[in-house]
């Protein structure tokens, strides 16, 4: 039974009905009465356009048998009194007001479509934000970007064509067959019919065959381009490791298979359009051929047969454009379909709907029994409790994948715990907005990332209408100021892509500054100064220091130096708190946390060409490494933190 249900949902997307269902209420918009007005109108001028259209060829009829001899003049009398000049001319703004009409139609549906068009980006921009952090750490940017940007792009064309193309389409074709019917004789209407049914079938038979090789073509697509924007965004590390040719290599394997899809797009158009004209071109002969048999029999006049002609012209263009139409719209549907499979990823992490704003009174934090992993089979933090009272400063250290950074994480409610909960000023972050949550937060974090825009619009970013003095203040109390007004832009210079202008010390102060402007109750500073020269290190944490007085502040931390001062240090491992306590306290036990740093006093103690020959014992496998930042590296864990911790 499951099966099936899959089965049919499947089939279901893939054939488009889903994506036409999700887009109907853009174009019937509920709550706009003025869109609907829009729609409406459009119809009207569309049918208008169609109905001018099919009468035109009866103008053109009667001109002829105005200028044939009398006894082939078999038009209506009241046109032929118009004269030759005269239908000419009426022939004439027949298809001006036909080309006028559609043109206005265009005109009163494009705010139709370019609103949808909106609306939807929108809808898809702010679903990505709603997204968890775990579905954002294993996306693929260039592949995302381009899937995004096909869909929303398709979403005018689906609603333009599919209401002006295909619906008007068949009642112009019905139409012209009735008139075939009536005026001629049902054998012209069979011929017609005959050759249309042939041309659809042949058409969307084709046409389906092709949308797979366009699929192809644009996993193909997709695929290149992911490439290319990763490689772009790693560039630093293309440039360290000489990998040029390599990340070519790469790049032009996935265009040597896009190439392939697209000449196999490109021969089996070259076959739709011959198909195409093969069905339409022996339709038209056959036709005109019935209708000069009737002129020689004197059955018709010359007037009909340039009508007929004129007629299956009429249904020639349309059809030709209906192989164009149908396979566009099939690859919008696809298009979007993948577009709409983003839309309804599911957010991981959700408001409730009673969900209150957090109100921060105190600041006092609590981390209890908290059972954690990114994957269910690798626990992280296994009954971890860990408070901080109000107004205390409370650092975090431990081995790499101990789980520090994965408590900052937890605390901003990028994931929800699997067991315990997490309080602030006894509210469970579970049970309050999330909105309301990163407010009252603050971070700065190891590594800060900027907009790929100006220094004052990174700092002011902070606080949503800052103003430039208020940016100022934020950048002096960063010790950034100085730097930036002797930039030649100022505060108007840009960083580049993720701040890659910038060196790691002035993106870090960047970062400072734009937390000192958010001034929250709360703060979490993961390793805030780590990119600093000693000298810069020592005022920022000053600064830190001042920002943090009446403040909840939980430091996460690894060079043990910059925590001696913490009202509480806790020490990490495995997932669970083995020692708590001052620095002082800390090293009376003789536990863990002393063994960290006699290690990082040895460390510094150690003269520079101690530590080269440690290295170099290390490279030989003799020895452990120490890293000149004292933080040990050796296979005990106390190195860096990674991604996971």
């Amino acid at each position: 039974m499951r099966k099936s249900i899959i089965t049919t949902a499947e089939i279901d997307r893939t054939s488009g009905w889903r994506t036409i269902r999700r887009v109907a209420p853009y174009l019937w918009p509920a709550d706009m009465p003025s869109i609907k007005m829009r729609v409406v109108l459009a119809m009207c001028a569309l049918i208008l356009a169609r109905l001018i259209s099919v009468a035109t060829p009866f103008f053109f009829k009667a001109a002829v048998d105005a200028l044939a001899p009398v006894a082939d003049k078999a038009s209506p009398v009241l046109m032929l009194s118009l004269g030759a000049v005269g239908l000419t001319v009426a022939y004439g703004l027949m298809r001006l007001l036909s080309v006028g009409f559609n043109q206005l139609r265009d005109a009163i549906f494009a705010r139709v479509g370019q609103r949808a068009l909106r609306k939807l980006a929108l809808e898809t921009f702010e679903h990505m934000h709603a997204l968890s952090l775990r579905y954002h750490i294993t996306r693929k940017t260039g592949g995302l970007s381009r899937i995004i940007e096909r869909g929303v792009k398709g979403v005018e064309f689906l609603l333009r064509f599919m209401l002006f193309s295909i619906g008007p389409l068949m009642l112009e074709l019905t139409l012209i067959a009735a008139i075939l019917f009536f005026v001629f004789d049902v054998w012209y209407l069979a011929a017609v019919v005959l050759t249309i049914g042939l041309y659809i079938w042949f058409t969307f038979k084709v046409t389906e065959w092709r949308v797979q090789i366009r699929k192809e073509m644009n996993d193909q697509d997709t695929e290149a381009n992911q490439k290319a924007i990763d490689s772009l965004l790693n560039f630093e590390t293309v440039k360290y490791f000489g990998a040029e040719e390599r990340e070519a290599e790469r790049y032009d394997f996935s265009m040597k298979g896009y190439e392939s899809a697209a000449l196999k797009t490109s021969y089996s158009l070259a076959f739709l359009n011959f198909g195409q004209s093969l069905l339409i071109t022996t339709g038209l002969v056959v036709v005109m051929v019935m209708a000069a048999i009737g002129v020689q029999n004197g059955q018709l006049t010359v007037g009909d047969f340039v009508m007929v002609n004129a007629y299956m012209v009429q249904i020639t263009l349309p059809l030709n454009f209906l192989g164009t139409v149908y396979r566009e719209i099939r690859q919008a549907l696809v298009d979007m379909g993948e577009m709409f499979d983003l839309l309804e990823q599911p957010a991981e992490v959700v408001d409730k709907p009673d969900a209150g704003a957090l109100k921060v009174s105190d600041g006092r934090i609590a981390f209890d029994a908290i059972d954690f992993g990114y994957d269910a089979e690798r626990p992280i933090l296994q009954k971890m409790d860990l408070k901080v009272e109000p107004g205390q400063t409370v650092a975090v250290v431990g081995p790499s994948g101990s789980g520090k950074s994965t408590i900052g994480r937890l605390l901003f409610r990028f994931y929800d715990v699997d067991g315990g909960a997490i309080e602030i000023d006894g509210q469970d972050v579970r049970n309050i907005t999330q909105s309301s949550l990163h407010d009252a937060i603050g971070i700065v974090p190891q590594d800060t990332v900027l907009f790929n825009d100006t220094i004052g619009y990174n700092i002011a970013y902070g606080l949503e209408g800052a103003t430039q003095d208020q940016v100022e203040t934020a950048a002096k109390a960063a010790k950034i100021h100085d730097f930036i007004v002797g930039l030649p832009g100022g505060y108007k210079t840009t960083v580049g892509e993720r701040g890659l202008k910038l060196s790691g010390g002035e993106k870090q102060r960047v970062g400072i500054a734009r937390t000192l402007l958010k001034d929250p109750p709360i703060l979490l500073l993961d390793e805030a100064t780590s990119a600093l020269d000693t000298e810069t290190e020592r005022d920022i944490q000053e600064s830190l220091r001042t920002m943090g007085q009446g403040r909840s502040v939980i430091t996460i931390a690894h060079r043990l130096s910059t925590v001696v001062e913490a009202d509480k240090i806790v020490v990490l491992e495995e997932g669970q708190v083995v020692e708590q306590g001052t620095h002082d306290e800390l090293l009376a036990r003789a536990g863990r946390y002393h063994a960290m740093w006699q290690r990082q006093l040895a460390d510094e103690d150690e003269s520079p060409a101690e530590k080269t020959k440690s290295v170099r014992l290390v490279v030989g496998g003799d020895a452990p490494v120490s890293d000149p930042q004292g933080k040990d590296i050796e296979d005990q864990g106390w190195g860096p933190p990674s991604e996971s911790g």
